[in-house]
């Protein structure tokens, strides 16, 4: 069976679009997500009524976190659009646009090759990893490696 990657990751912004702190990250918004959706690996990604971004829907639990929900290909099609593209430029700023967490606030995890994530589903996961660290259920950046043995057992 063919698995993607599924990842995602919250934050709490540190102001709206009218926010003039926050005016780089809302003016690259559509562009970093437009440029997601070309790259070679994408495959789905969360958006709001409006098909634009993930702005404004809610976080089970915290309506005051931004989410992003995302599948891919594999875990290097993913790597490539974060840390290789105009996205790398923002995501080094994070910290001048989310508040500096205290625990994980990205997950990953594999999929079967057609099945769509909910924000229920994610927030299990981060939940998971959060309370029990990486493993096949849930993994973050620095797992990988141990995560593309995973990749060929069965999805959880």
């Amino acid at each position: 069976m063919t698995k993607h990657l599924a990842q995602v990751n919250i934050g709490r912004l540190l102001g709206g679009p009218d926010d003039p702190r926050m005016a780089d990250f809302y003016s690259n918004l559509a562009r970093v997500n437009a440029l997601a959706e070309c790259m070679p690996g994408f495959v789905w990604r969360l958006k709001n009524e409006s098909g634009e971004s993930a702005v404004g829907l809610t976080w089970p639990g915290d309506a005051t976190m931004a989410v992003n929900l995302t599948v891919w290909e594999s875990a290097e099609d993913l790597g490539r659009f974060v840390f290789q593209t105009v996205h790398r430029n923002i995501y080094a700023r994070k910290h001048q646009f989310f508040e500096m967490p205290q625990q994980p606030t990205v997950a990953m995890w594999w999929i079967p090759a057609g099945h769509i994530p909910t924000l229920g589903e994610a927030k299990e996961r981060l939940d998971h990893l959060i309370a029990h660290g990486p493993g096949e259920f849930a993994f973050g950046w620095a797992d990988l490696p141990s995560a593309e043995a995973w990749r060929e057992r069965r999805c959880a």
